[in-house]
């Protein structure tokens, strides 16, 4: 048997790529160190560049992964010039660097880029989070995800949705598997050192009334919400006198924080609940959202993680591409609608939110089922 049995080559376009990577990283290490039989070489390639801000190294040492092994450093905000730029760049990568299978993530333009690269090479192609869908055609994510599904050789996906959209899109049974949402992992690994934390550990939350089980979570980061002024202060103002005295608090990045604090002197809005605070670790923002009464979030990522321990969800979005947070969790859709969220939230607040379970196969291992397929594929 040669020294190794298979090289991935590992693709991430953006830091929540990361976080959906970091497990199957854990899993190869962990197997390295073992006596096992399998030998897993793996390269970990970034699109961006070496000083992107939003790569702290907290984030890789909470993620218990190294930095990227290679950085593509494309920078620029025109979706199609990027994606020009990833695929000349990566191809040159690919060419100077052997490898048995290339794993993309989720649906970006720079994804997409690295999946018609890696099939014009000639190299397996495995997609995790597969096969979801908003059927908007109209959303460059929607065009992303098609040629990304239909170009792979394998399809991870989170869920039965996921694997029925796959398999109806003409996707071979035999190359489409339900491994469960690998964001999961991360939670099962990080779960004695998010349970040891407390609220007063995370210092951006300093001197804010708060205690567990007695506050709300609010993100927002969708352009077409935060373009929209009208509707976002129809929305703005619901979710304030809706939470009542329950404190809110909001960690939003610059953009989001900008728009909110302009709109609410313009338009008069009283926002004594919201606590905006600046965007907060993986381990911290963990911990938040775990411990909340109920998050409102236009992040599907978080709805996940919601569902996973059973905190009531609002997102604001009229889809999700995990339709098991709405089936079997505890995620409720409202889309852009501000009497929508009155309702929901009027329930969130007064603590008669429906039940909820876990779906299936959301058990942390997510990232050893991907590994075995994959030496099982080679």
């Amino acid at each position: 048997m040669t020294t190794q049995d298979i090289n991935l080559c590992i693709f991430c376009g953006a830091r929540p790529n990361f976080i959906k990577v970091a497990p199957i990283i854990r899993v190869i290490n962990k197997l390295s160190e073992s006596d096992n039989a399998h030998k897993v070489g793996y390269s970990l390639v970034y699109a961006g560049s070496e000083d992107d801000p939003t790569l702290e190294d907290k984030l890789f040492d909470e993620l218990a992964i190294h930095r990227p092994d290679a950085y593509l450093g494309v920078e620029c905000e025109n979706l199609n010039e990027l994606t020009g730029q990833v695929m000349s760049k990566f191809e040159q990568y690919l060419q100077a660097n052997s490898s048995d299978v290339v794993i993309v993530v989720d649906d970006l333009a720079s994804t997409m880029a690295a999946a018609i690269v890696t099939k014009k090479q000639a190299i397996t192609l495995a997609h995790i989070a597969a096969g979801t869908r908003s059927f908007d055609i109209t959303m460059p994510k929607e065009i992303n995800r098609l040629v990304i599904d239909g170009l792979s050789d394998i399809l991870f996906t989170a869920g039965f949705s996921n694997n029925s959209i796959a398999n109806k899109e003409g996707a071979e049974l035999s190359k489409v598997y339900m491994v469960g949402n690998i964001l999961i992992d991360n939670i099962r690994y990080n779960r004695e050192r998010i349970e040891g934390m407390s609220l007063s550990d995370i210092d951006a939350l300093a001197g804010l009334p708060i205690k567990e089980g007695n506050y709300l979570v609010f993100t927002l980061n969708r352009k077409a919400l935060l373009a929209d002024q009208d509707n976002l202060e129809k929305m703005l103002r619901v979710l304030s006198e809706t939470a009542g005295d329950l404190p809110i608090i909001a960690p939003l990045r610059d953009s989001a924080v900008q728009v909110i604090m302009s709109l609410s002197l313009k338009k008069n809005i009283n926002l004594h609940n919201l606590h905006i605070v600046k965007p907060l670790g993986y381990l911290e923002f963990a911990y938040l959202t775990a411990h909340a009464q109920g998050i409102v979030t236009d992040s599907g990522n978080v709805a996940e993680e919601a569902t996973f321990n059973s905190i009531p969800c609002i997102t604001l979005n009229s889809y999700t591409e995990h339709i098991e947070t709405v089936k079997v969790g505890s995620n409720v859709l409202v889309g852009e609608d501000a009497e929508l969220l009155r309702l929901a939230l009027s329930d969130m607040v007064a603590g008669t939110w429906k039940k909820s379970g876990i779906p299936d196969r959301w058990d942390g291992r997510s990232a050893e089922r991907i590994l075995q397929i994959l030496l099982e594929h080679h």
